[in-house]
């Protein structure tokens, strides 16, 4: 193993909370998650909306999305108003393996969210959810090949969701053991300057069994602790080889949002709709399918708390200016912010996207974005009529309490200062800023 090259390594894990993460240390189960607490460990936020491709896009560019361009999973045509995928190709801003590579070192990563599709870079990556094609997912293409056959499996079976417990548990420890394969194939013989792992265990199983695993007392506790129990392996495994290597080295762990227990679901576009500011054809057959109509519509939502108004400068069929939208998202906030669910306010914060992004993409960002009440989880389908309820799911993401963990004891604010901790370590020189560019908000 060469001693002549300084090393990163970095842990993800998806969706774990700093609170909640000491809290399972503590039941003595999960040995190696109290030994990564005990390296350093703090809190950092979300950038907003606090969505998986935001925020690892965000850390892999060590940027916001106001320079990086992505806002969520999903983004509109401005053109046909309809929805689709948004992948790594519409990210604005390069990546720290692309400037590792331009710097000429290796970089290794592993189950990367949103990192579909892959580009060549000096050394090998496995991209993460959403994406299930291996060879889009996975460079070199030889590697692909390999994990193929070693029965490789880049995300779990949540279709059943909080209905199955037991085949959860299984299709997690099934992603679980791949992850751990992808770990020894690109960790052999430490040629690598950079190494990243993402377990998106966490994110997975706290959405739907979120109860069972905060409440010690719930029937189900003891079954998501031995589930967690694998999950601790794999951070150790992890640990075993960062300690092993020869110095200089440095380890951080991150997640890239918190979670906690969901009190109800908040639909936008139920509740735009019913201001009348938001027209839809009737028989949508899916949350995504649309059906805007876009002559009679003001404003409409995107997952998970992203307010677009319908401006003639951005969408083709746009029914304000830009100064008469400017008043409209002020009026939208003011009104969000007396929202009550229960008695209580719906909302912790309502920006207008100028207060809270920068950089050349800011004209890509939502004209309003909702921050709920720690417990609300925001939607935007086009295929309810209820304002809230539950639907499946009993966790929700939180902007804040995500853990960080950094052996060098650094403090970011937020998961794009986390990446730019990254670019520092090894010196990585700026890159210049992109131009706008006319694609899917």
């Amino acid at each position: 193993m060469p001693h002549d090259r300084k090393r990163l390594v970095v842990l993800g894990l998806d969706g774990l909370p700093l609170t909640l993460a000491k809290k399972l240390a503590a039941s003595g189960r999960l040995p190696n998650l109290d030994r990564l607490l005990a390296i350093d460990v703090a809190s950092i936020e979300a950038e907003l909306p606090e969505l998986s491709p935001v925020n690892w896009t965000s850390f892999l560019t060590a940027a916001g999305p106001g320079r990086h361009g992505i806002f969520g999973f999903v983004g509109i045509d401005p053109a046909s108003y309809r929805l689709g995928p948004v992948d790594a190709s519409a990210i604005a801003a390069p990546t720290l393996m692309e400037r590792a590579t331009a710097a000429g070192l290796v970089a290794k990563m592993v189950n990367i969210p949103c990192a579909a599709p892959v580009t060549p870079l000096n050394g090998a990556i496995i991209a993460g959810f959403p994406e299930t094609d291996f060879d889009r997912a996975v460079y070199p293409p030889e590697l692909a090949q390999n994990l193929r056959l070693a029965g490789y499996r880049i995300e779990a079976d949540t279709s059943l969701g909080a209905a199955d417990f037991d085949g959860l548990a299984r299709s997690l420890r099934a992603t679980l053991a791949s992850r751990r394969a992808a770990l020894e194939m690109l960790w052999a013989g430490g040629d690598f300057d950079l190494f990243m792992l993402v377990a998106t265990e966490t994110d997975r199983l706290f959405h739907f069994f979120f109860p069972a695993v905060a409440h010690s007392e719930h029937q189900l506790h003891g079954a998501v602790l031995d589930l967690l129990a694998d999950w601790d392996k794999l951070i150790g495994l992890v640990l075993d080889r960062y300690e092993a290597l020869p110095g200089p080295k440095r380890f951080i762990a991150l997640a890239d949002h918190g979670f906690v227990e969901l009190e109800t679901e908040f639909d936008l576009n139920v509740w735009l709709a019913s201001k009348g500011l938001l027209k839809t054809q009737p028989g949508a057959a899916d949350e995504y399918d649309a059906r805007i109509v876009p002559h009679h519509t003001a404003a409409f939502a995107l997952d998970p708390g992203r307010i677009y108004i319908n401006i003639k400068e951005r969408f083709a069929r746009g029914v304000f200016h830009e100064h008469v939208a400017e008043r409209l998202a002020n009026e939208l906030r003011d009104e969000l912010l007396t929202v009550t669910h229960e008695g209580k306010p719906v909302f912790e914060a309502i920006h207008l996207r100028g207060e809270i992004y920068s950089g050349p993409q800011v004209r890509r960002a939502p004209d309003v974005v909702c921050v709920p009440r720690q417990g609300i989880s925001l939607t935007a389908k086009y295929n309810r009529t209820e304002l809230t309820g539950h639907y499946g799911r009993f966790g929700c993401h939180s902007p804040f309490d995500a853990l960080w963990c950094d052996s060098e004891a650094a403090r970011p604010a937020r998961t794009s200062d986390a990446g730019a901790v990254v670019a520092a370590y090894f010196n990585l020189p700026e890159p210049k800023e992109q131009a706008w560019i006319s694609s899917a908000s």
